[in-house]
C-alpha cells in the first residue's frame, strides 16, 4: 500500500489534523502542492497558532477553501514568525 504524503514547509511539517483535511480534499491537495513550501508554511503556522480548537478547525475549514478558490497565503495575516 502507498504511502499517502503532504508536503510541508522548510520550518513547519503539516499537522495530523491539516493533513487529513487535505487528504480528503483532492481539490485542495492539488493547490497545496502547487504552492511553494514557504507559503505553506506559512498555511501551516497560521494554522498552528490559535489557542482553541474550534477555531483551529475553522482555520482548517478556511485553509481548504481558500486554497480551492486560489489563494496562495492566508490573507491579513502578518506571517510566519519562525521563518
Amino acid at each position: 500500500m502507498a504511502k499517502r504524503a503532504t508536503s510541508g514547509g522548510p520550518v513547519h511539517s503539516v499537522p495530523p489534523d491539516l493533513r487529513k483535511a487535505l487528504l480528503s480534499d483532492p481539490a485542495a491537495r492539488e493547490k497545496w502542492e502547487d504552492i511553494t513550501a514557504l507559503a505553506r508554511n506559512e498555511w501551516i503556522c497560521w494554522v498552528i497558532s490559535v489557542k482553541k480548537p474550534e477555531t483551529r478547525k475553522q482555520h482548517i475549514e478556511r485553509v481548504l477553501s481558500e486554497l480551492k478558490e486560489g489563494m496562495r497565503r492566508p490573507c491579513c495575516w502578518p506571517g510566519c514568525p519562525h521563518r
